[in-house]
């Protein structure tokens, strides 16, 4: 039996005081949001009840609660010696508040209540949804709301602004007996709290330094000094200096020179007014028409001052090309949320998708009861959901993230009269989203992805008889009619699933119904027979779907003829059947010839899946990237396996230096763990391009460790370079743990001195994690 300490009980007016410094805290917070006085902030500080769902038999009531740090949820719980910790979350673990039956959890286990007192918290990682019911529309409105507000103005605070709201939440964690001090052993405390190892000796001489009451505990001013010295950016300090005068301050002429000279801002004489209004907080600064330390820090934090350059934040490449000359963001077996064998599926997995940029799901597609289809793992043991709830899903969430097409490549199992269904299903949810028809009459091309703003396009085998999906020659008259199965499950690699297909034996036909084939306009599936002979082209709307080895060995042997092929037509690429863990293939080798739709299992987070979201988070994070010139060009010579001259852009040298990080999370949630951050920086591209380079490690500081580092990259085809920057937690005698990572396209680096914004495993952003670089790109002779 565990022993449980009894805490002393505390006086009448002890909790008073207490009360009231945690009401002062939550003013304090509400504040730096922007939300003093917000009735539905109030609310949610006071808390209140809900029924938590978790099925049609569980049903309970719990507490539930804003901490007065604004930022994080407690959550009564009623099982037995659970830790404090798992009974809060943070508003920034949370991607969507969703009102009404938005879940399967609610579909399924709610539909007896109004929709007006349910409400959903969805998560950022894979975190199963919370269900809640309130007992009235006015607390659940309070709830959506509240949680709204906080969300966004959270998201709008700049990076100091943050940092100073987690450094006062540690230093409140770190105040045992609330008494508004720190004493020498809460300052220890503090700074295991926020990850950075201080000898004694260091920690004494920082407190003496700041203790000027000499009173042996900091209070008001002096713990403000403690963060002062806490938060100093001496690195960044020593850039100023060099463009500063004797009384700090940065003259607007000076600020163009940095800009030009060192961060290489073509247009510096229009930036620099405009960022000495954007970001500097001293008025008499900004009167002057000058910037201060603090607002050249601002800036260096913000948007303006990030690595990512921020103009391809929005589409800025050419959208009216053919859509077979974009990189499209496409996801495999798009509804699993975990392995490829006995996981769940959910039509969740498609909105995570779709809300991450995807553009092209997968929907595998087999009779159900009631003459209802479903989708899941053929062969396995995944869970079943519903094709028209999927289809539902994907009308909601289509176009939340970006305008542009989304395709349905179907995996089609059913028989005839389920097809009629699924084609139904389609042609009543998605109405006019649903392509049917050619656009403008286009029977020659691929239209553009701007042509196809807002359409949804099914991918699929079409009625032979029908040749022409466009509609030039078909016979309308087919009702149904046998055609080659594609059956990529029957690919995997596992004892049972081939034992399932030999029992119930496998047809390598299937009978398509006319109404399922009506649906498919541009994207035939067909088997792939070699590269066509130029003298008998196909038709360009016929496209194949590769396994990645079989994919891989044509980029590796046929590299300019797979190039060409994928100027004109649309390949699709899948991971290998032996993936059953759902674990991803490198999509770069298959970019590199011209692949569009590289096809990877979003569910799973990993180097693949990051390299992936920091490709395709340029161009707006639209879903399409335009492929560079010599990949679209009808006479390229280009072959990523054998380089050679040609205009495939100018060699660059980057010459990148590793400065200091900033506020790295722990790793290990153990109070006395430290971090002992190392960085590695890789080159992904051409193979001459791969590469990768290393900092030595810093022991026991994640807080501000510095680097100051230099490193020398050359890069032969910039236009299909990536950069990923890699901090792990340094272990001697295990595998390194990942801390963060962020991954550009070479061609948005921007130059001079950046910070960039760290990632989290699951590709969301850490709130006020940073690496400090510095950046220049040259010509190479």
């Amino acid at each position: 039996m565990q022993c449980i300490r009894r805490q002393p009980k505390r006086s009448v007016s002890q909790e008073d005081i207490l009360r009231e410094q945690s009401r002062r805290v939550a003013l304090l917070n509400s504040d730096r949001l922007g939300l003093k006085d917000d009735k539905d902030l109030k609310f949610l500080l006071k808390g209140s009840h809900l029924l938590k769902v978790k099925s049609s038999s569980w049903r309970k009531e719990r507490f539930y609660k804003l901490q007065e740090d604004c930022k994080t949820i407690w959550q009564e719980s009623k099982k037995m010696l659970r830790s404090p910790e798992s009974q809060i979350f943070s508003i920034e673990d949370i991607r969507d508040v969703r009102s009404g039956h938005k879940t399967e959890g609610m579909e399924k286990y709610a539909k007896d209540v109004p929709e007006y007192r349910c409400f959903s918290i969805i998560f950022k990682d894979q975190r199963k949804n919370l269900d809640l019911i309130a007992s009235s529309e006015d607390d659940a409105n309070h709830w959506i709301t509240g949680l709204g507000k906080i969300i966004a103005h959270s998201n709008s605070m700049n990076q100091k602004e943050k940092l100073q709201h987690w450094i006062h939440t540690c230093l409140r964690k770190a105040d045992k007996n609330k008494d508004n001090k720190m004493s020498l052993k809460e300052l220890k405390n503090f700074l295991k709290e926020v990850n950075i190892e201080v000898n004694d000796y260091h920690a004494k001489e920082i407190f003496q330094h700041c203790d000027k009451s000499k009173t042996e505990a900091l209070e008001a001013d002096e713990i403000e000094e403690f963060y002062k010295i806490l938060t100093e950016r001496k690195e960044i300090d020593d850039i100023f200096k060099k463009f500063s005068d004797s009384e700090g301050f940065m003259s607007c002429q000076n600020l163009v020179r940095f800009l030009y000279e060192t961060q290489q801002e073509e247009d510096a004489v229009v930036a620099a007014p405009a960022l000495i209004q954007r970001y500097e907080p001293n008025e008499r600064a900004k009167r002057r028409n000058a910037m201060t330390k603090d607002g050249f820090l601002m800036y260096l934090l913000s948007d303006d001052g990030n690595i990512f350059n921020s103009s391809h934040r929005k589409v800025y490449q050419d959208m009216t090309q053919p859509l077979s000359h974009y990189l499209v963001s496409s996801s495999h077996n798009t509804y699993l949320m975990e392995d490829q064998l006995t996981g769940p599926s959910s039509t969740e997995a498609y909105i995570r998708a779709l809300t991450k940029g995807c553009r092209c799901v997968e929907l595998d597609c087999w009779d159900g009861p009631n003459s209802e289809p479903v989708i899941y793992h053929g062969y396995t043991l995944t869970s079943k959901i519903l094709f028209s709830d999927v289809i539902k899903a994907i009308k909601n969430y289509a176009f939340k993230t970006s305008p542009y097409p989304v395709i349905i490549s179907l995996e089609n199992h059913c028989s005839v009269d389920q097809q009629k269904v699924m084609a139904h299903h389609m042609t009543t949810i998605l109405q006019d989203m649903l392509l049917v028809a050619p656009v403008d009459g286009n029977k020659s091309q691929f239209p553009s992805p701007e042509q196809l703003k807002g359409k949804i396009l099914v991918k699929g085998k079409k009625l032979s008889r029908q040749e022409d999906p466009t509609g030039t020659n078909g016979n309308n008259n087919l009702e149904a009619e046998d055609v080659s199965d594609e059956d990529e499950a029957a690919e995997i690699e596992d004892e049972s699933v081939k034992t399932e297909i030999q029992q119930k034996g496998k047809s390598d036909t299937l009978k398509l119904a006319k109404e399922l084939s009506d649906t498919v306009v541009y994207c035939k599936s067909v088997h792939f027979n070699g590269f066509e002979d130029p003298s008998h082209p196909r038709a360009f709307y016929e496209m194949s779907s590769f396994t990645e080895s079989k994919a891989l060995k044509l980029a590796q042997e046929s590299a300019n003829s797979f190039i060409h092929h994928n100027i004109r037509h649309l390949s699709r690429i899948y991971p290998a059947g032996w993936r059953t863990d759902s674990s991803n293939y490198n999509p770069i080798d298959l970019w590199n010839v011209g692949c569009q739709i590289v096809a990877l299992n979003f569910q799973t987070a990993g180097t693949e899946m990051d390299v992936y979201q920091g490709r395709f988070q340029d161009n707006g994070f639209s879903g399409y990237v335009l492929k560079p010139e010599f990949l679209r060009d009808e006479q390229t010579k280009f072959n990523p396996k054998s380089i050679t001259e040609g205009t495939w852009g100018t060699k660059k040298k980057l010459l990148l230096k590793i400065i200091s990080g900033q506020q790295l999370p722990k790793v290990n949630k153990s109070k006395n763990s430290i971090v002992d951050p190392k960085v590695t920086v890789e080159i992904y591209g051409v193979q001459q391009d791969n590469n990768k380079k290393q900092t030595k490690v810093i022991e026991n500081n994640g807080f501000n460790p510095k680097w100051q580092e230099e490193f020398t990259f050359d890069i032969e085809i910039p236009a299909l370079a990536l950069v990923r920057f890699v901090v792990e937690d340094f272990d001697m005698s295990t595998k390194n743990d990942f801390i963060g990572q962020y991954t550009l396209p070479f061609t948005s680096l921007k130059q001079g001195y950046r910070h960039i914004h760290l990632l989290t495993k699951n590709g969301d952003p850490h709130s006020s994690s940073t690496l400090f670089v510095y950046i220049d790109i040259q010509d190479c002779e």
